[in-house]
């Protein structure tokens, strides 16, 4: 069994290992169902984040969300789509971390989230944190100390 007596990378800051806001998919709150469907088959991403224009988080929207949202009784009700807003459907039940979190921190909400969404203080948008950058680091942290020793 490898020991990780080492708390050198649960300590480490996750300052330098954010995906910067600016590369990161995301919709404005009063941006329709359909634009934000649109964003999320083009750009792949099972979910991403919901922003104000001030860049102010405020939630997630899925392509799960919109689609059970519009599901009627015997049908997809698609023409909804662009009528229904973001903010109307959005998760607003998200983990967040701020920039200055360490790695143990991210881990620990990581285990049940693929990304978590990385705030400042004041609630703006700084970027996201993946679960597989901490699960990379966490390799060659490993890997590291096999071969040190």
């Amino acid at each position: 069994m490898i020991s990780l007596s080492s708390k050198e990378l649960l300590e480490t800051s996750i300052k330098e290992y954010i995906i910067p806001s600016e590369k990161v998919a995301h919709v404005q709150v009063g941006n329709s169902l359909e634009h934000a469907l649109l964003l999320l088959t083009r750009s792949g991403y099972s979910s991403i984040p919901v922003l104000d224009p001030s860049f102010r988080l405020h939630g997630l929207i899925s392509s799960r969300l919109i689609t059970d949202n519009i599901l009627g009784l015997e049908r997809f009700e698609f023409e909804t789509l662009e009528e229904r807003k973001v903010e109307s459907v959005m998760s607003t039940d998200l983990s967040t971390i701020s920039i200055d979190s360490t790695f143990k921190e991210a881990f620990n909400l990581l285990i049940d989230q693929p990304f978590l969404c990385v705030v400042s203080s004041e609630g703006h948008f700084e970027g996201i944190m993946t679960r597989r950058v901490v699960l990379k680091e966490l390799k060659k942290h490993i890997y590291q100390m096999i071969h040190s020793a």
